[in-house]
């Protein structure tokens, strides 16, 4: 298994580190997916990245279909409205990845692809995005972490397929997929590894972003604040624990996630993650895939998450106050 023909569908902070890492490969086609006024703004303008202009080919969901790897890297609130794109672009040998952040894109997904064809996957890339132009640190960025569920298992352990030589299949797949993936971003500048416990590294990352990202954004400050101050760091000490119990409710044994701590990738004290940087542009921000997620998984458990359930709604708050809703002069 080779992936040569590979698309990106969004271009925005995620979407510009991976075409930045693949542009650099020679051996491969690479192509946005993008249709309309999109279209032609990104052929015409292409994408400034670390202060230089990618031009990558735009295609249209059509004129992409059979790609041999479709990387999903939107904004949540664009992914549901996206998914006639994804089912466009994507065949029945089509392998898809989401670095999307949050824990349920790939269940999404699965609604119009087979959920054989999604490798489970993470981003870790603190981007900073400042109207058309997207900046990062290469050297400092963990990057793509990408696995397959239950893969090592025996057939007769494997409980998702129910069948030993489908298990089997499953797992001569899945090898091949990764040993795929390595081969890919290999020589690209990308940093990327394959993780053997994909699904607690993925909720490792959104235990990381719901405790992080999301006080600074209802404070307006720097990440140093958690260092700084005790009230910042007790909000993201508390939404932490409810994703906790959450996850451990599902499962999830987060002790086995060497990248389970507090922060992930080096950054200033100024930093400002992503949802602080969409409140600052005055975007609607991705709270629902952060605390709403929280929020609808402890009511379907039972477990109470009453500082995410204001998290949620101060947000979604201030989401209003940008757009105007209480200019009452």
């Amino acid at each position: 298994m080779e992936f040569k023909r590979v698309a990106v569908l969004g271009a925005g902070a995620v979407g510009s580190y991976v075409i930045w890492g693949l542009s650099e490969k020679k051996d491969i086609a690479l192509y946005v997916v993008a249709d309309g006024t999109r279209k032609e703004r990104l052929a015409k303008e292409g994408l400034m990245i670390n202060d230089r202009i990618y031009k990558p080919e735009v295609l249209t969901p059509d004129e992409a279909h059979g790609a041999d790897l479709l990387i999903v890297t939107l904004k949540y609130g664009a992914l549901r409205p996206a998914l006639q794109d994804i089912r466009t672009v994507a065949d029945d040998h089509t392998t898809i990845i989401s670095l999307m952040n949050g824990i349920d894109s790939e269940e999404i997904i699965s609604e119009v692809v087979p959920k054989e064809q999604i490798v489970y996957s993470l981003i870790k890339v603190a981007s900073e995005r400042k109207e058309h132009s997207v900046h990062f640190d290469p050297e400092t960025t963990i990057g793509i972490i990408y696995g397959e569920p239950g893969y090592g298992q025996t057939a007769e352990s494997n409980s998702s397929t129910g069948c030993p030589q489908m298990a089997v299949r499953t797992a001569t797949s899945g090898r091949a997929r990764m040993e795929a993936l390595d081969q890919l971003f290999s020589g690209t500048g990308l940093h990327y590894r394959e993780s053997p416990e994909i699904m607690v590294e993925m909720w490792s990352k959104f235990l990381l972003n719901v405790g992080n990202n999301l006080p600074q954004a209802m404070i307006g400050c720097g990440v140093g604040a958690y260092r700084d101050s005790e009230h910042v760091n007790f909000l993201r000490l508390k939404l932490r624990e409810e994703v906790i119990e959450i996850a451990a409710a599902k499962g999830i044994d987060l002790s086995k996630s060497k990248e389970n701590q507090a922060f992930g990738s080096k950054v200033r004290a100024s930093a400002r993650y992503s949802t602080l940087q969409d409140l600052d542009a005055h975007r609607h921000t991705e709270i629902e895939m952060f605390s709403g997620a929280v929020v609808r998984m402890g009511q379907a458990l039972g477990i109470p998450t009453p500082y995410n359930e204001f998290t949620l709604h101060m947000i979604h708050a201030l989401e209003e106050k940008n757009d105007g809703k209480f200019d009452y002069e």
